[in-house]
């Protein structure tokens, strides 16, 4: 150990979304705060939106899959035993940098699966108790969208006005409303006009592979200058490889490495971690010389959920300029979110209808078709009869929690830290196929009452673990879950976790609002009881 810093108030792990809130309202409570963060700054300049070369460099050098994208931050992921691969971005912002910036409340079924549908389980509050967070989040990250969609009780209103839909989204509602289908525009944490630290969005269409107009509302844009400013230590680089604990079951700090690989002990009254539904069970396993801390109910790393998701594509016999975003979600439908016993399955899944991008997008992402149509001449041919005239509708299903999908710690791959990697086990269920199979045939209708001449399914696409949750679940119960409604560990009582890790269920949405409106909730009950926190001697 080369040394020990002084001790802070609070020390979160993770400068993503929900990394920013938690140490946003801390340190404007007046607490003392370290972040540490296993990435980097990452400019708006350095992304490629707006380069020629965009469609190749996202293929690696921006690609999501860590083990694709391979940067010295990133640590591997074991997914041999994986149907899905988990998706995820280190730096200040975490994984929101290169998101599509879909923006979605869960519906208020999501909160009472149990009592509705007979599984999973409820949440320990429902959605009225976090409609005032997610207010909260939405005007800090300045979303856009309409108000008054009839999904939702209170139309889910939206602090900027919607981002124009373009071509491709009326040509889906034209679609949508021969079948009498719900549809709405749709709501993105992308500004529609210039919204402090952000820029209005240019319909580039680049946003998953980072915004370089500094467009798209990401925490190192809309929370960390402010923090900083107020006297958050954010601290790059660093690796965080445990939790240090007393002999009272007391976190103490954390040890982290920087990139010399000399280690550091960071001590601290509280510790937050905020480092993804991967990253998070990971640290309480490594924690305690790898025999684990907060783990008396055996749901540290299990229940893990990451939304598979399938999609459809169609192509028209007319332009729809479809190069043109946000990349995000044009419109959404819930037409088919709420279980219906009588298609097989329960529960459901949200809609998002998107642009095909540039024409690079015809041979990544997609299986709809042979190698030989992705090389030579049929790949110009495929391109002159596709670009510009398809759009996708994408289907994000309910994923349920299954304790069989989990995380261990890897016997044999480490990052360069030396650190053991995540090891995923995680097999797609049965309920979510029959699921993903209902919605691509719905799908498919729409796309042909909207006029599409070809239809493309993509039943299950490997590279789509975006959503991590469900692996440090929150319950009542310390036998049975891993932290409280506020995020606090059971066994552990200064030590608390507040990503999307503590979701009981995943819904079928997009989890980024939630994951901050939750994160809002439980810092600011952590900061009204914090003279209660037992901290150590």
């Amino acid at each position: 150990m080369s040394g020990t810093a002084d001790p802070c108030d609070a020390i979160v792990v993770g400068a993503g979304p929900s990394g920013a809130v938690a140490a946003t309202e801390l340190v404007r409570a007046g607490l003392s705060v370290t972040v540490i963060e296993q990435g980097d700054w990452v400019l708006a300049d350095a992304f490629d939106g707006a380069r020629p070369q965009w469609e190749l460099t996202q293929l690696r050098k921006w690609h999501p899959n860590p083990n694709v994208r391979g940067r010295p931050e990133d640590y591997p992921v074991d997914v041999a035993a994986s149907d899905v691969n988990p998706l995820m971005f280190a730096g200040v912002g975490g994984a929101a940098l290169i998101y599509g910036a879909h923006w979605m409340r869960f519906m208020p079924s999501d909160f009472r699966v149990r009592t509705l549908d007979g599984v999973a389980d409820d949440w320990p509050f429902a959605y009225d108790d976090l409609a005032p967070f997610y207010a909260y989040v939405e005007e800090a990250m300045g979303v856009s969208g309409l108000d008054g969609n009839t999904a939702y009780p209170d139309g889910a209103p939206c602090p900027l006005p919607a981002l124009p839909i373009g071509k491709v989204g009326r040509k889906a509602a034209l679609g949508m409303n021969r079948l009498g289908w719900h549809w709405w525009p749709g709501s993105n944490a992308i500004p529609s006009r210039a919204y402090r630290n952000l820029q209005p969005c240019v319909l580039r269409g680049t946003c998953g592979t980072g915004c370089s107009d500094g467009a798209k509302a990401t925490p190192d844009r809309t929370h960390w200058p402010g923090a900083i400013d107020d006297g958050v230590r954010l601290l790059t680089n660093a690796r965080v490889a445990e939790v240090t604990v007393d002999s009272h079951d007391r976190a103490t700090g954390v040890v982290w490495i920087d990139r010399d690989g000399q280690r550091h002990h960071q001590p601290a009254g509280i510790v937050i971690l905020c480092a993804n539904g991967i990253g998070t069970p990971r640290t309480l396993m490594m924690s305690n010389d790898g025999a684990g801390i907060a783990n008396r109910s055996g749901m540290v790393g299990r229940r893990l959920m990451m939304h598979p998701f399938a999609a459809v594509m169609g192509t028209f016999d007319e332009d729809l300029e479809s190069w043109v975003g946000p990349a995000g979600q044009i419109l959404t439908s819930m037409q088919f979110y709420e279980t219906d016993l009588s298609r097989g399955f329960v529960r459901g899944a949200k809609w998002n209808c998107m642009p095909a991008g540039g024409p690079q997008s015809f041979r990544a992402g997609y299986g709809d078709g042979p190698l030989t149509d992705a090389w030579g001449a049929n790949l110009h041919e495929r391109v002159r009869r596709k670009f510009g005239r398809s759009f996708e509708w994408g289907i994000v299903g309910e994923d349920l929690p299954d304790t069989e999908n989990r995380i261990a710690l890897s016997a044999s791959l480490t990052d360069t830290s030396g650190l053991p990697a995540p090891e995923i086990h995680y097999t797609v269920s049965d309920n979510t196929r029959k699921m993903l199979d209902f919605h691509t045939a719905r799908a498919v209708e729409a796309m042909e009452a909207a006029g599409a001449v070809e239809t493309a399914i993509t039943p299950l696409i490997r590279d789509c673990g975006w959503h991590l949750m469900g692996t440090a679940v929150m319950g009542d119960d310390p036998e049975t879950s891993v932290v409280d409604e506020n995020g606090r560990c059971h066994d552990v009582p200064n030590l608390y976790v507040m990503d999307g890790s503590v979701f009981p269920t995943s819904s079928g949405m997009n989890p980024t609002a939630t994951i901050m409106a939750v994160a809002a909730r439980s810092v600011l009950a952590l900061i009204e009881n914090r003279r209660e926190v037992e901290v150590a001697a």
